[in-house]
C-alpha cells in the first residue's frame, strides 16, 4: 500500500496552486464549447439527410457521405493531434482547428452539389477534430488533482451530450429554417472561439523544431489504415461485407497499413504517435473501456432513431424531442458524478454505469411496435444516468494518473478509441439487424399459413378492407407481407438490445483489471 506522497507528478496537486485562476477557467470553458461544436458535428445531419438529399440531388448512398466524409476525416486527424499540440502548443493549434472548422461550415452551407458537401465535410472533421483530445489533454495537464472532480465531469458530459443531442437539434434547425443552417449555425461561436483561444489561452509553449522531424511515411500508413477501417465498418453491412468489391479493397489495404503502421510506430525516431503508453494498464484498461462504452454511446444514438423512424413513422422532429430525454439526464447526472468521485472508488462507479446501462438496453428487449415516449422514458433515463457514470471516471483512471509529458499524445489515442468503438458499434448493429430481420421474416412466414387461424382472420379482414378497391386479395396479401415485415424489424431490435445487455454487464468486470488511482486528496488514498 502506498500513500498519495509516492504517486507521480501527475498525481499530485501543488498546494500552492489549488485556485484555479479565473483566466485559465474560462479559457478552458470556451475550449470545451469547441470541442462541443465538433462532436455534435458528428450526430447533427443525421437527422435531416432526406433533406440534404433532396436540396442536393443526391441518391441515398451518395448522401451517406456527408456523414461518412467527416468519420473518416474526424478518425485520422484525432490521433494526429498528440504531435501537432506539441510541435504548435495548445493556443495555436485549438485556433487553428476552431477557424478551419468554422470556414469549412460555412463552406458546407454553400454547397451546391454533393461532391463539394462531401469535401467540405471531410476538411471540416479532420480541423475540427484537433479540438477533442486537446481539451481532454488541456483539463489533465492545466488542473490540479483535486479539481479532477470538476472538470471531469464537464468534458465527460460534452463528449456524451454531444452526440446524444445531435438528432434533436439537427432536427429543430432543419424544420425551423433550412438544413443549410445546421452548417452556417457554427459560423458566429466558431468565430468566437477562435478570437477567445488566441486571447486567453497560455496553457504552454509551442515546439516548432518538432515539424522538422514530422513522420510524413508514419502519417500515410496511419491514414490508409484508419481511412480505411472506418470505411469499411460504415460500408460493409449495407454491402454485404467483402462481397463488395470496394470493401473488399479496402480491407486489404487496412491490413496492409496497419502493418506498416505499427512497424513505422516502433521504429520511428520521432513516431507520429507513442503506442508504448499502452504500457500504462490504467490507460490500456481505460482505452478499452472507452472503446466499448463509444460502441453504446454511438449505437444507441443510432438505434432509437431507427426505431422511431421506421417502426413509429416518427418524423426529425419527433425523434428529437424523443431522443431529447438522455440528453437531460445526462445534464443533471454530472455534477452529481462529479460529487461521488471525490468520495467513493471510481473503479465501482465504473462498474455501476456499465450495470446500468445494461439493465436500461435489457428493458428494451422486449419492445414492440407499440413502443412510445412513455415506454421508452426509464430505459433512456438508465441510459443517460449509465454512460455518465461509466465514462466520466474512466476519463480519470485513464487520463488522469498519467505523467504530464504523456498526455497530449494519449488524449489522441484515448479519444480515437470511442470514435472506433462507435463505428465498430454501428457495423455491429447493422449487421444484427440486418441478419435477424432475415431470420424473424423466415420463422414468420413458416407460421403465417392457412392453418393459423389468426392469420387467416387478418387475411380476411384486410380482403374485406380492400373490396372495391382493386385485386383485393393481393392488396390484402401485401398488407400482411408487410405487417410480418414490421414485426420481424421489431424483433431484430429486440435482440439488439439483448446483445448489449450481454455485453455490458460483461465488461462490467473489466474494471477488476484497474489498479485504483489514489484519491485527489491527500494521504487518505491508496494506490493498491
Amino acid at each position: 500500500m502506498a500513500n498519495a506522497t509516492t504517486a507521480s507528478p501527475a498525481m499530485m496537486a501543488d498546494p500552492a496552486s489549488e485556485r484555479i485562476a479565473p483566466k485559465r477557467l474560462f479559457a478552458f470553458i470556451i475550449m470545451v464549447f469547441g470541442m462541443f461544436m465538433s462532436i455534435l458535428d458528428i450526430q447533427i445531419v443525421s437527422a435531416s439527410l432526406s433533406e440534404i438529399q433532396a436540396g442536393l440531388s443526391a441518391s441515398s448512398s451518395e448522401v451517406s457521405w456527408v456523414q461518412t466524409a467527416y468519420l473518416i476525416a474526424e478518425v485520422i486527424a484525432i490521433p494526429l493531434s498528440g504531435f501537432l499540440s506539441r510541435a504548435f502548443g495548445t493556443r495555436l493549434l485549438f485556433a487553428i482547428s476552431a477557424a478551419g472548422f468554422t470556414f469549412a461550415s460555412l463552406l458546407c452551407g454553400f454547397a451546391t452539389t454533393i461532391e463539394e458537401m462531401i469535401l467540405w465535410r471531410a476538411l471540416q472533421g479532420f480541423l475540427g477534430a484537433g479540438m477533442i483530445p486537446t481539451v481532454f489533454a488541456s483539463a489533465y495537464t492545466v488542473f490540479p488533482r483535486t479539481k479532477f472532480h470538476i472538470v471531469g465531469p464537464i468534458i465527460g458530459l460534452v463528449a456524451t451530450l454531444a452526440p446524444t443531442i445531435g438528432p434533436t437539434v439537427g432536427g429543430y434547425i432543419t424544420d425551423a429554417m433550412s438544413w443549410n443552417w445546421l452548417f452556417f449555425i457554427n459560423v458566429v461561436p466558431g468565430i468566437g472561439i477562435t478570437v477567445g483561444v488566441l486571447a486567453l489561452v497560455d496553457f504552454d509553449e509551442p515546439h516548432f523544431e518538432l515539424l522538422d522531424r514530422f513522420d510524413w511515411w508514419g502519417l500515410l500508413f496511419m491514414a490508409s489504415f484508419l481511412g480505411t477501417l472506418e470505411y469499411v465498418l460504415e460500408e460493409g453491412p449495407q454491402y454485404q461485407w467483402m462481397q463488395d468489391t470496394s470493401v473488399a479493397i479496402c480491407a486489404w489495404i487496412c491490413a496492409i497499413s496497419a502493418i506498416a503502421f505499427f512497424w513505422r510506430v516502433f521504429t520511428a525516431a520521432e513516431p507520429i504517435v507513442n503506442l508504448r503508453t499502452f504500457s500504462d494498464r490504467n490507460f490500456a484498461v481505460g482505452c478499452t473501456l472507452q472503446f466499448c462504452i463509444g460502441i453504446g454511446l454511438y449505437g444507441l444514438t443510432y438505434i432509437y432513431p431507427r426505431y422511431l423512424a421506421e417502426v413509429r413513422g416518427y418524423s426529425a422532429l419527433m425523434i428529437g424531442d424523443t431522443m431529447f430525454v438522455s440528453g437531460i439526464t445526462m445534464f443533471l447526472v454530472a455534477p452529481l458524478v462529479g460529487r461521488l468521485m471525490a468520495k467513493l472508488d471510481m473503479r465501482y462507479m465504473i462498474a455501476f454505469g456499465l450495470v446500468v446501462f445494461a439493465i436500461g438496453s435489457y428493458q428494451m428487449t422486449w419492445i414492440t411496435r407499440e413502443y412510445d415516449f412513455y415506454e421508452l422514458l426509464v430505459p433512456q433515463i438508465l441510459r443517460g444516468i449509465g454512460m455518465m457514470f461509466a465514462m466520466v471516471p474512466t476519463n480519470n483512471v485513464a487520463l488522469g494518473t498519467l505523467a504530464p509529458d504523456k498526455v497530449k499524445n494519449a488524449s489522441g489515442l484515448f479519444n480515437l478509441m470511442r470514435n472506433l468503438g462507435g463505428a465498430l458499434g454501428l457495423a455491429v448493429i447493422n449487421t444484427v439487424l440486418n441478419d435477424r430481420t432475415d431470420l424473424h421474416i423466415t420463422r414468420l412466414q413458416e407460421r403465417v399459413t392457412w392453418g393459423n387461424a389468426t392469420a387467416t382472420e387478418t387475411l380476411s379482414m384486410f380482403m374485406q378492407k380492400f373490396q372495391g378497391l382493386g385485386d383485393s386479395t393481393l392488396m390484402a396479401m401485401k398488407q400482411l407481407s408487410q405487417l410480418v415485415h414490421r414485426q420481424a424489424v421489431v424483433m431484430s431490435f429486440g435482440d439488439a438490445f439483448f446483445i448489449l445487455t450481454l455485453f455490458y454487464l460483461a465488461l462490467s468486470f473489466l474494471v477488476v483489471l484497474l489498479k485504483r488511482p489514489p484519491s485527489p486528496f491527500g494521504a487518505g488514498g491508496d494506490a493498491h
